[in-house]
C-alpha cells in the first residue's frame, strides 16, 4: 500500500467515525438531553430506549464490531490469519477503528444512563479505548520489518551497516564527509533535540552534495539513504525503551479488556434470557 493510499485508508476511518457520531447526536439529541424521568414522554421513546429497535440495534452492532475487531486482530497476530493479504500494521488500524466506533455505538445504546455493573463495563470500555490509543502510539515507534514483525537490535544494526555501505559507494568523493556528519548524530536529547539535529545534518549534507558532479536523481537517492540512516539511529535509541513501555501497556489494556468482555457477555446472556431479541 502506497503512502497516499495508506493516508486515505486512515482518514476514511476517521471520517466514518466522526460522521456516525455526528449523525447519532443529530438524530437523538432531543431524546438524550432529556432528564431520565421525562424520556418516557418523548414521541420516539420506543425507538431510542436501550431495548428499542434503534437503541438495541446500536448495542448489538457495537458489540459485534468490537468482537470482530478483537477476534480478527488476535487471529492475525497470533495465528498468522490473512498474513499473505494484509500487514499487521493495517489490521491494527482497522482493529482500533472498530474498537473505537463500536464503543461509541454502545454509548448511545445506553442512552448515557449508567448504573451498577453497566457502569463498570462502561468505564472499563473507556479505559480500553484510551489505552488502545496510547498502545498505537507505542506500537508505531517500535522498529518493524515490512511484514510487521518487531526488529531485534542485531537486525537494526545489520540494516545500518548495509545502508552505510551504500552511502560510501554512492556518495562519491564526498562520501567521507557525509559519513562523518552522520557519525555526529546522537548527542541531542529528547525527540525535539534529535529532530533539530537531524534537520541540521540533512541540510549540511545537501550543501556537500551540491559541490559534487552527481546528478539530481543521485543526490535525491543519497538523501533518502541519509534519512533512512538517521531513522535507524533513532530506532536503536528507542528500541528497548519502547518494548518496555509496550509490556507495561499490556498490564493496563488486557485486564480492562477482559473485564469489559466478561460483563458484556453477562449482559447479552441476561438480555436474551429476558426475551429481548432485537430483529432475530
Amino acid at each position: 500500500m502506497s503512502k497516499a493510499l495508506h493516508q486515505l485508508y486512515v482518514w476514511s476511518m476517521v471520517v466514518i467515525t466522526l460522521a456516525v457520531t455526528a449523525y447519532l447526536i443529530y438524530t437523538g439529541y432531543t431524546y438524550y438531553q432529556l432528564p431520565l424521568e421525562e424520556r418516557f414522554y418523548h414521541p420516539h421513546y420506543a425507538w431510542f430506549k436501550p431495548s428499542g429497535l434503534f437503541g438495541q440495534g446500536l448495542g448489538v452492532i457495537g458489540t459485534l464490531m468490537i468482537a470482530f475487531g478483537v477476534g480478527i486482530y488476535i487471529a492475525r497476530k497470533r495465528y498468522g490469519f490473512l498474513e499473505r493479504f494484509i500487514r499487521l500494521k493495517y489490521l491494527l488500524e482497522f482493529h482500533i477503528f472498530l474498537c473505537v466506533l463500536g464503543p461509541i455505538l454502545i454509548l448511545f445504546h445506553t442512552t448515557f444512563k449508567f448504573g451498577g455493573i453497566v457502569s463498570v463495563a462502561f468505564w472499563s470500555m473507556v479505559a480500553v479505548v484510551l489505552s488502545g490509543v496510547v498502545g498505537r502510539f507505542i506500537y508505531i515507534r517500535i522498529p518493524r520489518a515490512v511484514g510487521g514483525q518487531e526488529l531485534s537490535m542485531q537486525e537494526i544494526q545489520d540494516r545500518r551497516e548495509g545502508l552505510l555501505a551504500q552511502l560510501a559507494e554512492q556518495g562519491g568523493e564526498q562520501s567521507r564527509d557525509i559519513l562523518s556528519l552522520l557519525d555526529r548524530s546522537g548527542s541531542a536529547k529528547g525527540w525535539l533535540g534529535r529532530a533539530i539535529e537531524h534537520w541540521e545534518i540533512r541540510k549540511a549534507i545537501k550543501k556537500i552534495l551540491q559541490t559534487t558532479h552527481l546528478t539530481a536523481s543521485q543526490r535525491r537517492e543519497i538523501l533518502l539513504l541519509v534519512k533512512e540512516e538517521l531513522a535507524l539511529r533513532n530506532s536503536v535509541a528507542r528500541l528497548e525503551q519502547m518494548k518496555k513501555l509496550f509490556q507495561y501497556w499490556h498490564v493496563v489494556h488486557m485486564p480492562f479488556a477482559l473485564i469489559m468482555l466478561i460483563i458484556v457477555l453477562i449482559h447479552v446472556i441476561v438480555t436474551v434470557s429476558l426475551g429481548y431479541r432485537w430483529i432475530f
